[in-house]
């Protein structure tokens, strides 16, 4: 049996339900901030009704005010803006609607400052410096039609309103994931929630697969190892005894694309994991100054220079230098897998128990192949969410079947060669508690997430001077932003 795509279905309530908690994450960086100053509003009291028109001082082109933050009338079209940059369909979106998402963020970010909830500037401005680079790239890197297109005068008054709306956005969202962060659901609100779905408005779950693989990887010498390390210590010895510049060397010689072309270097926060576990190891137990010796990682071999130590957050620079595999050992990879494929089509051996003898992936060898859903963390992937690449492997494959020896290279040139199978299949069909659980669960905690969120919403919403100006005070919102 082929495999086909069945579209998963929901009924109306819930997908109101999940979409609902998704927007609350989306559209952040769609908005402009602007705290107020004295100039601006004259002695805003802490409570006001937004009814009352005698209670804030007019300002042109002000649409709203929410607490601390003001929202312009045009905001909202470099809102649509924004959403066109980003390839979204904005002919259904309403301005009542993206004003009213405007509304939220502004609450958000307005109370994450009252909680004292803190965000790093030097995060920022990294976020603004890789959102630009990506901008350029869709201008053939031309500033000036970047700066035309948002309606910029100059690059630096582009990067000051990236840098607020990047703020905004960063403590909005801090918020949103303080006031759900200790939401916890109990198996017997999973049930309760379930039990409540009418029986013809429960939702139908689309095709789902358990999908294995063995993989087999070039061997890469000893002899090629060994040159990679003594080249990195070459590095390091022309640094510490001729004066060298290790960043220089980084521009020349390091090949992660990522660093290579800002002198191999990076910032690390010990409180947020950003690089491999190996990399943060050896980069937090230098001293200022201080060149590591070469050491592995999945990526090849390294060399780290601690620039920077400033509390909690290190700069420093490294140059990756990545074993080359023969052409030889390719071949031999390759066929060494055609055999352990025949052996299998042969009957000879399960495929599960030659993933556990043969496969070079460590991640999946112990269970058999079974490849895990990131997003799930089980066996089980939905054919209508599953990665292009992955169906595209699987989609002609019969149940039971093994695939042709398949050739993966990539972004860095490493190459694998790899085997698949479709070990389980569950057909469309209509939830079941006991088989759907960890599904259902999700949805019954995004139930509840919404509801927090509403209640933690309509409580700051009357604890905040909020005044809405002009034609937005026609809309009817969802919330009660007009205080009526």
């Amino acid at each position: 049996m082929l495999l086909k795509i069945n579209n998963l279905k929901f009924t109306n309530n819930l997908k109101q339900l999940v979409f609902l908690f998704i927007t609350l994450l989306i559209v952040n960086n769609i908005s402009a901030q602007e705290v107020i100053n004295d100039e601006k509003v004259q002695e805003t009291p802490k409570k006001v009704d937004s009814t009352s028109t005698q209670n804030a001082k007019k300002v042109d082109g002000v649409a709203a005010v929410v607490g601390d933050y003001i929202i312009l009338d045009s905001d909202v079209d470099k809102a649509y803006l924004q959403l066109q940059a980003q390839g979204v369909n904005t002919t259904d979106i309403k301005p009542c609607e993206l004003f009213g998402k405007l509304l939220e963020d502004k609450l958000y970010a307005h109370q994450a400052i009252q909680d004292s909830i803190q965000v790093s500037d030097s995060e920022i401005r990294k976020n603004v410096d890789y959102q630009i680079e990506q901008f350029l790239a869709q201008t053939n890197g031309s500033m000036e039609k970047l700066l035309e297109f948002y309606k910029k005068d100059d690059e630096k008054a582009f990067r000051d309103e990236m840098f607020e709306i990047n703020k905004s956005n960063q403590l909005a969202a801090k918020m949103q994931a303080k006031i759900v962060e200790e939401i916890e659901i109990t198996p017997e609100e999973v049930r309760a929630f379930f039990e409540k779905i009418p029986k013809d408005e429960r939702p139908t779950f689309g095709t789902e697969l358990k999908v294995a693989q063995i993989v087999a990887e070039p061997k890469i010498s000893e002899e090629e190892k060994q040159r990679v390390i003594n080249r990195l210590k070459e590095f390091k010895a022309d640094i510490i005894e001729n004066g060298a510049s290790f960043r220089s060397k980084a521009i020349l010689y390091s090949e992660d694309p990522g660093s290579a072309s800002k002198g191999g270097k990076y910032t690390l926060n010990r409180k947020q994991p950003r690089m491999v576990k190996e990399f943060r190891q050896v980069a937090f137990s230098l001293q200022e100054g201080e060149i590591s010796e070469p050491f592995e990682t999945d990526f090849g071999y390294h060399i780290i220079q601690c620039e920077k130590i400033r509390g909690q957050e290190y700069d420093v620079a490294h140059i990756l230098l990545s074993p080359k595999v023969s052409a030889e050992a390719v071949k031999e990879a390759k066929e060494r897998l055609e055999n352990v494929r025949q052996r299998i089509v042969e009957g000879k051996i399960s495929f599960a128990d030659a993933a556990r003898e043969a496969s070079d992936e460590k991640e999946t060898r112990g269970d058999g192949g079974q490849l895990i859903n990131p997003t799930t963390q089980d066996y089980n992937f939905e054919l209508t969410r599953m990665e292009p690449e992955l169906y595209s492997q699987i989609q002609n494959l019969k149940d039971g079947e093994v695939s042709l020896v398949l050739k993966e290279e990539d972004r860095t040139g490493k190459i694998k060669f790899k085997i698949l199978m479709v070990t389980d299949r569950i057909d469309e069909h209509e939830a079941d508690y006991a088989r759907d659980y960890l599904k259902i669960k999700q949805l019954a905690l995004d139930e509840k997430k919404i509801k927090a969120i509403a209640k933690w919403q309509e409580e700051k919403i009357l604890d905040t001077y909020i005044k809405i100006s002009g034609e937005y005070r026609n809309c009817k919102f969802s919330s009660n932003w007009l205080k009526k």
